[in-house]
């Protein structure tokens, strides 16, 4: 079944996802390998609202999820503080 809100992004023959993702971008974050962002999440506004504002697909909401260490993005309270990698690519190229 098809979902709103999938879990990860294909990418050619790859899939990549929050569960493999999230240890290796907080990884890099922490040693300053991959710049980021921080932001507040406002009212109303979802990761995948956030991820097309800032990447251009709102697939990407995982990225950010991800990297701020959140389980399930669409249950996150505004106030938040997310970490925006500014990098997509460089996540990619290192996830393989």
């Amino acid at each position: 079944m098809a979902t709103r809100y999938p879990l990860g992004t294909r990418r050619g023959n790859r899939y990549f996802s929050t569960s493999r993702a999230g240890p290796i971008v907080r990884n890099m974050i922490k040693r300053g390998t991959l710049q980021h962002k921080t932001v507040a999440l406002q009212e109303s506004e979802r990761l995948d609202i956030v991820a097309q504002r800032v990447y251009g697909d709102s697939s990407l909401w995982w990225i950010i999820a991800a990297a701020s260490n959140i389980g399930w993005g669409l249950q996150v309270p505004a106030g938040t503080y997310l970490i925006i990698p500014t990098d997509v690519n460089k996540i990619f190229d290192v996830l393989g």
